[in-house]
């Protein structure tokens, strides 16, 4: 899959795709990132990408021009139908793991990383097909919520985390938080033990224990995933017994 990323900031995306376990999916293109420089397709001398909103106001707009120019190389450069083309912004939709998952599946898209008050409206409504958000707060542009999803959906491609079943029980591939986990030495100095069950080597009661810390953790934290998971009807008989007695 690929990955077109347009951004007055390509540099800031360098530590991300060559470090830590997902930089496999980097570097052998299972995830192909490429990156478009905004600032190589404005016309005058400044390499100007912004302006002053029309109607007033604090802060600058991102050009519609030169943003149109670059979406149109980066189509043209796929030599493909169109793909999704994300923008992110404090209005979009919530990125989750199933949108990650169905985004891992697929060609890739366009992702397009805003600055300053935001991008003309006028390329959004003519190219955006996705609008994403990583929740209820206000960064300093695309940047970031680009990397969160390409770091997302990276581990999810085959061979990139090793262990094939680690990203499989990770929070929200089953719409529940992740249970506890825990390593060695079996008791710290200051007393603190592993739970016992974990050391039992009995590989059902283990399951058991980490589905309903799974369910406790959920249900204190995330009531509305219980309630969407029951809904689902990916519940067992034996969690609502479990969670009907918490």
């Amino acid at each position: 899959m690929r990955f077109d990323v347009l951004t007055i900031f390509p540099e800031l995306f360098a530590p991300h795709l060559t470090h830590g376990v997902t930089r496999r999916a980097f570097e052998s293109r299972q995830v192909d990132v490429r990156f478009w420089p905004l600032r190589d397709f404005a016309e005058d001398n400044y390499r100007r990408v912004d302006d002053r909103p029309y109607g007033g106001g604090p802060g600058m707009v991102m050009l519609a021009e030169p943003l149109e120019r670059a979406l149109a190389a980066a189509k043209a450069d796929r030599g493909e139908a169109a793909p999704a083309v994300i923008h992110f912004t404090p209005t979009g939709a919530r990125l989750d793991q199933p949108l990650v998952q169905q985004l891992a599946a697929g060609p890739g898209a366009l992702l397009l990383c805003g600055r300053y008050e935001g991008i003309d409206q006028r390329v959004l409504d003519r190219h955006v097909t996705l609008e994403l958000s990583l929740g209820d707060f206000v960064l300093s542009g695309g940047e970031l919520p680009a990397l969160a999803l390409l770091d997302a959906v990276a581990r999810l491609q085959d061979g990139v985390l090793g262990d094939a079943q680690s990203h499989q029980q990770d929070s929200f591939s089953d719409g529940l938080l992740d249970c506890p986990h825990y390593s060695r030495p079996e008791v710290l100095a200051d007393g603190r033990g592993v739970p016992a069950v974990l050391l039992s080597g009995h590989h059902g009661a283990i399951g058991r224990w980490r589905r309903e810390r799974s369910l406790a953790l959920t249900a204190a934290r995330r009531p509305e995933l219980i309630a969407a998971a029951r809904a689902a009807g990916r519940l067992s008989r034996a969690d609502e017994a479990f969670l009907a007695g918490l």
